[in-house]
């Protein structure tokens, strides 16, 4: 390392132990050294995964921000980002591939002016003439970049007027189609009905499973992790920063959920055996039909391969799986749920496209020109 990353490393590790008692600042300032050294960890990944507690193995596999990066370069290149991460380039990239998804009913995009279109308006007389035509009468509403259960509204009634509509949310309140409309782009999409066995958890929110996956370049695809996400009651997301903490581990062979935790906030973690507010019970429930769900999904993936290594958010029907949403960059926090790292299973997958020998960071080649006058034309 160079003299400049040592002392900044020097002083964040400083930073670091201030947060620690007196007598294990010296500890912790020499442990964390060395895993910066060896895997450039992180400062505040050490502080909120407790590295101070963890096993050798955790340790050792658990996969941070940085190399995750390196990673991921290669994996999911920045060219393909927003087939993933816009919710509406992703869900017409998937449900043209066979992905199962949420029905999409209208994309609100206020910087184009579509004058007939089924699917893509630009103004409020737009959206008002897919939705009538639709005859939809519930629906969930998304910013189409947004992550982390920010920016949803699930809408359980709509009652249609000439020139507006008044949306009823989950939680009674009402407000004017014309309010929500504005200069961010929108996605309308149907309301997913998850199983009954999911709904017992917690039945305000859609309790996702989370597949981690991955994609090799024979074309096959495995599932590397699995966790669900569960929201509280009266909340209509299930995550741990929008309003839900309650997660749980899948076991990815057997679909049983272990290691259930209620996660207020990191250092502020408490085991459960039950949902703390259903009083459903969580550890040792087997997931109906895990095995079909799991085979679906790797399905998924083989069929979204711009994104070599995938996070899913699952949410289990009656139907099977629906895709909610692809991440491409997801957080590491989900290797805290299943109490192991995957830095290994990302690695290999790694090194598999990088033994190929294709540059998939880059951009896209240009076609040949044969025509020599054209070609320096433009050159």
């Amino acid at each position: 390392m160079s003299i400049r990353s040592n002392i900044s490393a020097v002083y964040h590790a400083m930073q670091l132990a201030g947060k620690y008692p007196v007598p294990a600042r010296m500890r912790v300032i020499r442990d964390y050294l060395s895993l910066y050294r060896a895997k450039g960890l992180r400062p505040e990944e050490y502080y909120e995964f407790e590295f101070e507690k963890r096993s050798e193995d955790f340790r050792r596999d658990f996969l941070g921000l940085d190399e995750q990066r390196y990673y991921l370069e290669l994996l999911n290149p920045l060219k393909y980002m927003s087939l993933a991460r816009n919710k509406f380039v992703a869900h017409k990239m998937l449900e043209n591939t066979g992905v199962r998804t949420s029905e999409l009913y209208c994309h609100y995009q206020p910087e184009g002016r579509y004058t007939v279109h089924s699917e893509c308006a630009g103004n409020l007389a737009g959206v008002l003439r897919i939705m009538k035509a639709k005859g939809v009468q519930s629906c969930v509403i998304k910013t189409t970049e947004s992550s982390h259960g920010d920016n949803v509204w699930v809408i359980k009634s709509i009652d249609y007027q000439d020139d507006d509509a008044t949306l009823t949310r989950f939680d009674g309140q009402q407000l004017a189609l014309s309010s929500v409309l504005g200069d961010e782009a929108l996605v309308f999409e149907s309301v997913v009905r998850q199983t009954a066995q999911f709904a017992a958890f917690n039945a305000s929110s859609v309790n996702t499973v989370r597949f981690m996956t991955a994609l090799y370049p024979d074309g096959s695809a495995k599932v590397i992790a699995t966790f669900i996400k569960i929201g509280r009651a009266g909340r209509c997301v299930d995550n741990a920063g929008g309003g839900g903490n309650v997660d749980v581990c899948v076991d990815i062979a057997t679909g049983e959920i272990q290691h259930a935790i209620q996660f207020d906030s990191w250092h502020k973690v408490k085991d459960i055996d039950c949902h703390p507010d259903s009083g459903s019970p969580l550890n040792g429930v087997i997931i109906e039909n895990w095995d079909s769900i799991k085979a679906e999904v790797i399905r998924f993936q083989q069929a979204f391969p711009y994104c070599k290594a995938a996070g899913w958010d699952i949410a289990i029907t009656d139907d099977g799986p629906v895709v909610i949403e692809v991440n491409d960059f997801w957080d590491r926090t989900g290797q805290f749920f299943i109490r192991r790292g995957w830095r290994d299973e990302i690695r290999e997958c790694y090194l598999a496209w990088e033994q190929t020998g294709k540059d998939y960071s880059v951009g896209p080649q240009r076609l040949p020109l044969d025509d020599k006058k054209m070609a320096a034309k433009f050159r």
